[in-house]
């Protein structure tokens, strides 16, 4: 053991004894080092089921178990109330004799345990963003007492918060909670996958007046084991959903997932309800076991904490299909492999995914799978590549070569934040003058680049809107619409919650879907098929009984993500390189071929113009997404016709009545200029979607999409000219 175990608490020295550790973890080490000689905030970012939550809490309880706090002396913020209830059982166990309390405190937590920690603030609290969010707004008083002697703030899964809405919610929340118990707590981030550590530990830091150190640890990356597969539908027209390559499809995942503990991964809550369905089906033709389950943000609490526990416990091999929800550290055990269904959306997808297995010594194994329907025509030059072949390819190279994830663009004008915060502060204070109320949120690190033009421009709006009013005494208070949105339990939450319609087996609750499926009609929801019996559009409740068969389910939003420009340009590498890659199948080798064969014949890897008919121009810029529409709207604002063929695509499709030649001399008199990009002629309505832009003024959201999303400079830079 290190000189870093002699100085845990006796209580924690027993807990790793008899838990049967032969030794602390590097992170383990190097955390216990920041914490207890330097007064410095800390990152931790490690591998999952590195020891990163113990590496935060041993020497933290350690701190507190030798000076007892007057308060809550740890805030653990989790994006999920899963991961609350999760560290909130091994907490436990770590504190059954240190006689330090800890108490989780979220929307399913008790009551009474709640109202004791008020009464007596002690010990170690874990909440979610919104919980804080209401605490702060409805018991701001009891906030000053519960947080007077608070020592720490650890924040799970920094990488989650930083690329969110809620990351901004969470640094405004500790920052007025700094100033309202006058405390600076530090504060710990614990992260699995980052990319840039400078720019995590300048969040981490926002606003708490400290700096930040990240330790490295000597973290060897062993072997990883990789294999791509693909399957192709049949071209006879046959609309049967489970024929042809979706069926043999199915028919390969039950056989290598059977006796696997697995997680299948999608990018969409269809994808993954239809695929499970199918695994179920064919298990029971097979007399298999039922081991197959659902998890993701529209299943049922309930049955999502079953699946966990049961892939955590139980002796059968679960094989659970999930979309994002399972790629944060929620403990569900050793893993056997995963299983990703096509392309991640991005590289710190995939090693969030990867990262689920390999734990506790094993060797990571990830397989991917992909059915493709290619039905190319002689006009069409690029429609028979398949760029989400291609993105997988170059995720898997720039994570597994070179640890590369996408760095965290900032988020300069979050307008709609600064609505929530605005209304928050005026429910929690009372009657402020604007005079005081701008200096309170303005003051804001978050809010450090919007001007006090912007902010004079939303309250006046506020006003007129009637979410906001002002007194005879020339003060602000929340207004008769303002009131409707603060008092609903949905305010706390700032990230987009659509309409949804609960779904019961009788009074079991299924999960939710976002649209009504009348009685008689079949759906699946939790990779089961289920049959309407009733609709109560008032409570929003649809009762359903199970039954047989195969069914589909459709959402109306799934995420979107958007490329780097890093990640465009290794597919472009693939396209080139010639290299061969040893984890994909013959038949994926034989594709790639295919698709360097029609790349080198079109040119697009080494032209920035393509023609693909006589008006009809391909334009590969090869830059990122954001880089791309910026190249977009520059067209559009020269008169020039260009479309982005899907968000995620790596090229535009341009109208040009003149030659390939003379079309690349207007972008190239594009990256020679200075466009004002606030006078580009965007579509209405454009804008960074965001729960509360309804509320503010358009002309903001819009500004915000300009200066947040365009990136000229990026462009500029990535396309090789000098400024």
């Amino acid at each position: 053991m290190s000189d870093a175990f002699g100085r845990l608490a006796p209580f924690i020295q027993d807990y790793i004894y008899v838990n049967g550790w032969s030794e602390l973890r590097a992170v383990q080490v190097a955390a216990c080092e920041v914490i207890f000689d330097t007064e410095s905030n800390l990152l931790l970012s490690s591998g999952t089921a590195s020891g990163k939550t113990e590496a935060a809490f041993l020497p933290v309880l350690t701190d507190l178990f030798e000076n007892p706090a007057k308060s809550v002396g740890v805030l653990y913020i989790s994006p999920l109330k899963a991961l609350i209830n999760d560290q909130f059982k091994r907490l436990e166990q770590i504190l059954v004799d240190g006689n330090i309390p800890v108490c989780k405190w979220h929307g399913d937590a008790s009551v009474s345990k709640k109202n004791a920690l008020v009464k007596n603030p002690e010990g170690v609290l874990q909440i979610t963003p919104e919980s804080l969010e209401s605490l702060l707004m409805n018991k701001r008083g009891a906030c000053i007492k519960m947080f007077s002697d608070l020592r720490y703030v650890i924040i799970d899964e920094v990488h989650h918060f930083m690329r969110d809405s809620r990351g901004i919610q969470v640094l405004c929340l500790l920052e007025r909670l700094q100033r309202i118990t006058g405390t600076a707590p530090r504060r710990i981030g614990l992260s699995a996958t980052l990319g840039d550590l400078g720019l995590a530990q300048s969040w981490l830091s926002t606003g708490s007046g400290r700096d930040c150190m990240a330790p490295v640890t000597d973290e060897k990356s062993g072997s990883i084991r990789l294999f791509v597969h693909r399957f192709v539908k049949a071209q006879d027209g046959d609309e049967n959903l489970a024929d042809s390559g979706d069926r043999a499809h199915f028919e390969y995942l039950f056989k290598m997932t059977l006796d696997k503990k697995t997680i299948v991964f999608a990018n969409s809550r269809e994808e993954i309800e239809f695929i499970m369905a199918n695994l179920r089906e064919i298990a029971i033709k097979n007399k298999a076991p039922d081991v197959y389950r659902v998890h993701h943000g529209n299943v049922s609490a309930q049955l999502r904490e079953q699946a966990e526990d049961e892939m955590k416990i139980s002796e059968d091999k679960i094989v659970t299909g999930a979309t994002v929800t399972l790629e944060l550290g929620i403990d569900i055990g050793s893993l056997d492999q995963a299983v990703q269904i096509g392309a991640p959306a991005t590289v710190s997808s995939f090693a969030q995914r990867l990262g689920r297995c390999g734990r506790r010594g094993q060797i990571p194994e990830l397989l991917f799978t992909f059915v493709e329907d290619v039905q190319a025509t002689a006009a069409d030059k690029l429609g028979p590549i398949n760029w989400s072949f291609l993105r997988l390819i170059a995720i898997i190279e720039l994570y597994t070569k070179k640890r590369w994830i996408e760095p965290i663009p900032p988020q300069r004008h979050p307008y709609s934040l600064l609505y929530h915060q605005t209304m928050s502060c005026l429910k929690s204070n009372g009657e402020l003058s604007p005079a005081s109320l701008a200096q309170e949120i303005l003051s804001l690190e978050s809010f450090r680049e919007i001007s006090q033009d912007d902010y004079r421009l939303l309250l006046s709006h506020l006003v007129e809107t009637e979410h906001v009013q002002p007194t005879e005494q020339g003060g602000l208070i929340i207004g008769r619409i303002g009131e409707k949105i603060v008092n609903h339990f949905h305010f706390y939450t700032v990230f987009i919650v659509p309409e949804y319609y609960l779904v019961k087996d009788e009074n079991k609750p299924i999960g939710t879907v976002d649209k009504v499926y009348p009685a008689g009609m079949r759906f699946s929801l939790a990779g089961i098929t289920w049959e309407t019996v009733a609709v109560n559009e008032k409570s929003k409740v649809i009762f359903v009984k199970r039954v047989g068969g195969i069914s589909v389910v459709d959402w109306d939003v799934d995420f979107e993500s958007e490329l780097h420009t890093v990640l465009v340009r290794t597919v472009r590498d693939v396209l080139r390189n010639g290299k061969h890659y040893p984890y994909l199948s013959e038949s994926c080798a034989e594709r790639l071929r295919e698709i360097r064969y029609l790349a080198l014949g079109s040119g697009i890897a080494d032209h920035l113009v393509t023609p693909l008919s006589d008006r009809t121009f391909a334009v590969f810029p090869w830059v990122g997404t954001r880089q791309l529409f910026t190249l977009h709207f520059c067209l559009l604002g020269r008169g020039i016709k260009s479309k982005v063929p899907w968000r995620t695509s790596v090229y535009l499709e341009v109208n040009y009545s003149g030659t390939a030649e003379e079309l690349e001399n207007e972008i190239h008199a594009i990256l020679a200029s200075q466009p004002d990009l606030h006078s580009l002629p965007l579509p209405d309505g454009i804008e960074i979607a965001s729960k509360y832009n309804a509320f503010v003024p358009y002309s903001l959201v819009r500004k915000q999409f300009v200066e947040d999303f365009l990136d000229f400079d990026g462009l500029v830079k990535d396309m090789g000219y000098g400024r």
